[in-house]
């Protein structure tokens, strides 16, 4: 419970860093509308992409597994923001309840132990394809059911609680970072080297597992700097 507490934390801070503390009403401080159930369904979208599923394009094409695990994390940022607004709506409580509510689910076993395998393509894609059900439905959200499809889909990519976490925190500091540094101005650079600011952050994370949230965030910066210096 402590991680899924402390990422639950972490994402309301994000949110009223980025997005103001009014994000839980559902508009920024700019008076922009948030919709996460878009959102996750966009970047679900996206997490399909992570497979070769055309039949007229690149049909021998690998999967890009890593790739994947990121868009897990990514749709993980939104489901967790849907959460928060969704029990303040309903008057459920904060973010301690919905921390005890995933704690006492039958589907959080799933990812709460040392199990990482990668499941069969179709049946991950299918499983994507259940949450974007879950969030494109005219009826009330169902939150449980969002919840296990996602912990499902965790278990399905490779993860468990502890890989979850640590992507989080990662992903986390990155788009703190990306804000810090022009993103939603448009001027910040997201390919260094030819890579995804993503892998780069993902190589941090595998030299160093135990690299604290303030120490990444520094290692960022030194290498956006020195791969992006003017030439």
């Amino acid at each position: 419970m402590d991680k899924i507490l402390l990422m639950l934390q972490l994402q309301n801070q994000l949110n009223n860093a980025t997005n103001g503390e009014k994000w839980i009403e559902g508009v920024t401080k700019n008076g922009k509308e948030i919709n996460w159930k878009r959102c996750i369904y966009m970047e679900s979208a996206e997490m399909i992409d992570s497979f070769p599923w055309k039949h007229w394009k690149a049909i021998d094409a690998e999967p890009d597994w890593e790739n994947l695990k990121i868009e897990v994390v990514d749709v993980w940022h939104f489901i967790m923001s849907l959460a928060i607004e969704f029990y303040h709506h309903e008057m459920l409580g904060g973010i301690e309840e919905i921390a005890i509510h995933i704690a006492d689910m039958e589907a959080f076993s799933l990812i709460n132990n040392n199990n990482a395998r990668f499941e069969e393509q179709k049946l991950i894609m299918s499983k994507i394809e259940d949450i974007m059900r879950d969030v494109l439905s005219l009826q009330k959200l169902d939150l449980d059911a969002l919840f296990e499809h996602f912990f499902e889909l965790v278990s399905m990519s490779g993860l468990n609680l502890h890989s979850l976490y640590l992507l989080y925190i990662g992903k986390n500091v990155l788009n703190q970072f990306r804000q810090d540094n022009g993103y939603k101005e448009g001027s910040y650079i997201k390919t260094w080297n030819g890579e995804e600011d993503n892998v780069w952050m993902q190589k941090l994370l595998e030299e160093n597992p135990n690299i604290k949230p303030d120490e990444l965030y520094k290692e960022l910066t030194k290498l956006y700097h020195q791969v992006n210096k003017p030439e």
